[in-house]
């Protein structure tokens, strides 16, 4: 009887050393993000939307009330973190870019293939203190600003090239000591920022480490490329301004100051008012889908 005993007692440590080795059971990953909220859609009972890295469901009719705010009704429910398990709430994205694929989407419903996610995520390589620079606000501010100029710039993402091909000429500045290798009417406006003129290609060029001086038609076929290049103006140059868009955004001078550094008085102090308002309510709308207030000196 003891001998049969010890061996019961021993059949029990041995389970008991095996369930404390064995490993504990990972959390279950976050469910999918649903599709971004949007200030201007309809919601019913039921339906979800995500919002700053959570699921939200509808219990009633509700159009433009935040979810995550209570309002008058509280009418959104709190389904969880979702897309990433939590490890970001703020950005369920798996690049790290505070805006995700889906709110990319929602931006530029119609824009031209070309312009890929892929491609902009890519281009941020070469740019680090873009949109990571200060609060999570300021992160999502200056990709808000970014894209809502480039917006402006491309017709949502649509036009890659300059629409006045009988502007082609203009742009080579001949006295430049490397001249214009690609042709006289080579350096038309490309990409989301339109980059044009010799010397910008050259020097777009040259900050990447690739040839634009000699192939200027890179930036209108290699998305990361197109991309990289506005991220180049956007981060490095001041244009008619006193700042580049980078600084402005990052150092609270407001969206105002991105406007001059891209096109200045042509735009700016009555240059062109209509333009400007273009920008700004681009700009309010893409804030919107990330979340964050607009700030203040949105105008130039």
């Amino acid at each position: 009887m003891l001998r049969r005993l010890l061996t019961v007692l021993a059949a029990i440590c041995t389970v008991v050393g095996l369930a404390v080795l064995l490993p504990a059971t990972s959390a279950a990953a976050a469910p999918a993000c649903a599709a971004p909220w949007s200030s201007g859609a309809v919601y019913t009972g039921g339906m979800t939307a995500s919002h700053n890295g959570h699921n939200w469901q509808a219990k009633w009719w509700t159009q433009n009330e935040t979810p995550g705010t209570t309002g008058q009704w509280g009418v959104w429910a709190d389904q969880g973190v979702c897309g990433d398990g939590g490890t970001d709430p703020g950005n369920p994205d798996p690049s790290g870019f505070v805006v995700s694929e889906a709110q990319f989407n929602q931006m530029f419903p119609n824009r031209n293939p070309f312009y890929t996610y892929a491609g902009l995520v890519a281009a941020l390589k070469s740019y680090p203190a873009f949109a990571t620079t200060g609060g999570d606000t300021v992160k999502k501010q200056e990709a808000a600003a970014f894209l809502a100029n480039v917006s402006h710039e491309t017709g949502g993402l649509y036009y890659i090239v300059e629409q006045n091909t009988a502007n082609y000429p203009h742009y080579c500045d001949a006295t430049q000591p490397y001249g214009c290798p690609a042709g006289q009417a080579a350096y038309y406006g490309r990409g989301p920022i339109q980059l044009s003129w010799n010397f910008n290609y050259k020097a777009a060029g040259d900050a990447l480490g690739i040839d634009l001086l000699n192939n200027p038609w890179r930036v209108e076929r290699e998305p990361a490329i197109a991309m990289a290049t506005g991220l180049w103006y956007w981060n490095t140059q001041k244009g008619p301004g006193t700042m580049t868009a980078h600084n402005a955004m990052v150092n609270g001078a407001g969206f105002g100051q991105t406007i001059w550094a891209i096109n200045g008085a042509l735009e700016c102090n009555g240059g062109n008012p209509a333009q400007v308002q273009s920008r700004v309510t681009k700009y309010q709308q893409f804030t919107q889908i990330l979340g964050v207030p607009a700030g203040a000196n949105l105008s130039c």
